[in-house]
């Protein structure tokens, strides 16, 4: 993947075995600093879209409790999100409308985290980059 300049970058990829079924996702997070990656389990009864925002959710989280515990603010950082999943990247991006009535809470939650940030540059990538990257 290409440098994003950014001060975070996220890339996360989620998925169930079965769908639905037991819900599972990853994320790599770069900094500066370095990078590592965070491995999640969602439980059962949990689809493929629904296992792709919520590793979304929780990469985002992990970036603003890392900001806190610094005492930065998540209005002065850049982000950088890159995933394959096409639903996720174009609806948080507003390109495509939400209509799955399960997802909205999902899709609003995200929208809300990305809003923090000074800017986030989501964008959507090949899945061939996340298997490279996270290894599913």
């Amino acid at each position: 993947m290409e440098r994003s300049g950014a001060d975070y970058t996220i890339i996360f990829d989620g998925g169930s075995r079965g769908n639905p079924g037991e819900g599972y996702g990853s994320y790599e997070l770069r900094t500066r600093a370095g990078r590592q990656i965070e491995r999640l389990i969602f439980g059962n009864h949990v689809t493929n879209n629904e296992a792709e925002y919520q590793t979304l959710i929780a990469a985002l989280g992990d970036v603003l409790n890392r900001l806190a515990a610094s005492g930065a603010d998540p209005k002065t950082c850049t982000l950088a999100v890159r995933g394959d999943s096409q639903l996720v990247i174009f609806q948080v991006t507003g390109k495509w409308k939400v209509k799955t009535p399960h997802i909205r809470p999902l899709h609003a939650e995200a929208t809300a985290l990305l809003a923090r940030f000074k800017r986030a540059d989501v964008q959507w990538h090949p899945r061939a980059l996340s298997v490279r990257t996270l290894g599913h």
